[in-house]
């Protein structure tokens, strides 16, 4: 890349001397084709709702519809190479490219379809991901009761954009980006396939690892968890903790309001196990981690100290954290009622299968060793999109330009687009 001087203003930022700058309307029909009341009732099309689109990797997931059944919102005519732009909570950015064939497919009108005519689909695509973009949305959804823009707001959004060629080139760069953060997500999607798998088979016994045989024992919680009362604040505004869902983990309370008057808190320390009573069913458990020790939480939220020479902790957070251990509750087999709150003493009381802690910790340590390399590769597309975000920055709005070759301008007039 090369750098250029910059001569124009949009948005306080300059912009090369030889870019435009154009709104959508001028390089894009928007919502050019719709279906019509007299659509004929057996019509079948692949339907996009607003929920279809995901905003990480902008894969797409349609339903069969037909006409005379379909949502009355299912209108918007869609081709290959338009953009769908979600113009509900756009901030969100639930846009997606139909870059594949496609025959039959209609849109919600809580979409946009973009059809670009004097300008790169691609680039326009990558537009939208924009800091110049998002700052217009900013504009339009401020003080609105309701976070949604429309068509004609849409057609007034403003694009910088450069030269045809120079705007492939952009594109091209960028969705290298997208394709190489998109292959490390398929690559976390199939470690995550794997973990669930080990989960499923190691901390049941279906499968068992090398060298271990012996008989999976029954024994009680209350065996190796103690609940810890050490009294706190009782309700003064103080350093307090809540336990995530689906075991995702114990954090610090964002809320610091002052608890009613007769609210008794309790200090917790780290390496406990804590859970909710309320959540039970939802798999809402942990271990508190060193940086929440002394935090507080209601009885609500109980604690408990753990054998360690009886239990594996790691071993143990994995265990109760599978949706086939929590949700067998659902029927009230704790206590044999249906519960809003499962008591510490029904929980100590739950007898569950477990192997010999030589076991525990052989199998501890595969789940930890998988959740490292998942870590690993989420950091890494954390990472990638930040380079991304980088890029953006300078490329789209051309504090950076590429250089490009002869070459690399034949090929791109070989596609059809050409300069004007």
């Amino acid at each position: 890349m090369i750098e250029t001087k910059s001569a124009k203003a949009f948005y306080n930022t300059e912009i090369p001397s030889d870019w435009e700058v154009k709104h959508f309307e001028d390089v894009a029909a928007i919502d050019k084709e719709s279906l019509k009341g007299n659509t004929p009732k057996d019509y079948e099309f692949d339907y996009i709702s607003l929920s279809d689109v995901d905003s990480d990797d902008f894969k797409i997931e349609t339903t069969k519809q037909v006409f005379a059944s379909a949502p009355s919102r299912a209108r918007r005519v869609v081709n290959q190479g338009d953009i769908i732009m979600s113009t509900v909570r756009p901030n969100l950015q639930g846009f997606s490219l139909i870059r594949n064939d496609a025959k039959d497919l209609i849109a919600s009108t809580g979409f946009a379809v973009i059809t670009a005519k004097k300008c790169s689909n691609e680039f326009l695509f990558q537009y939208l991901f924009s800091s110049g973009i998002e700052r217009q949305f900013y504009q339009l959804l401020v003080g609105s009761n309701y976070p949604a823009i429309n068509s004609s707001d849409v057609r007034k959004l403003k694009i910088s954009l450069p030269p045809l060629p120079e705007q492939r080139a952009i594109a091209n760069v960028l969705g290298k980006m997208d394709e190489a953060i998109n292959a490390n997500n398929q690559l976390i999607s199939q470690k995550e396939l794997r973990k669930k798998w080990l989960m499923q088979n190691l901390l049941t016994g279906k499968k068992r690892l090398k060298g271990f045989s012996g008989e999976w024992k029954e024994v009680k919680f209350g065996a190796f968890l103690k609940e810890s009362r050490i009294k706190g604040n009782s309700g003064d505004i103080a350093k307090k903790i809540t336990v995530k869902l689906y075991g995702n983990g114990v954090f610090a309370k964002s809320d610091k309001t002052k608890g009613s008057k007769n609210t008794q808190y309790f200090i917790r320390k780290s390496d406990q196990f804590i859970y909710s009573k309320l959540d039970f069913l939802n798999g809402a458990f942990g271990i508190i981690p060193q940086e929440l020790n002394d935090y507080e939480s209601t009885l609500d939220l109980p604690c408990f100290d753990i054998n360690t020479s009886k239990v594996n902790k790691a071993f143990l957070l994995s265990f109760v954290t599978r949706k086939d251990f929590y949700k067998r509750y659902d029927d009230g087999a704790i206590g044999g009622r249906k519960a809003k709150r499962i008591q510490v003493t029904e929980f100590l009381n739950i007898k569950p299968q477990f192997p010999a802690l030589q076991e525990q910790t052989a199998i501890a340590q595969i789940l930890q060793a998988a959740d490292k390399e998942l870590n690993l590769l989420k950091t890494k597309t954390d990472k990638l999109k930040e380079q991304k975000k980088g890029m953006m920055q300078v490329l789209l709005t051309g504090k950076k330009r590429l250089k490009l070759s002869e070459q690399d301008f034949k090929d791109l007039r070989n596609t059809g687009l050409t300069e004007k």
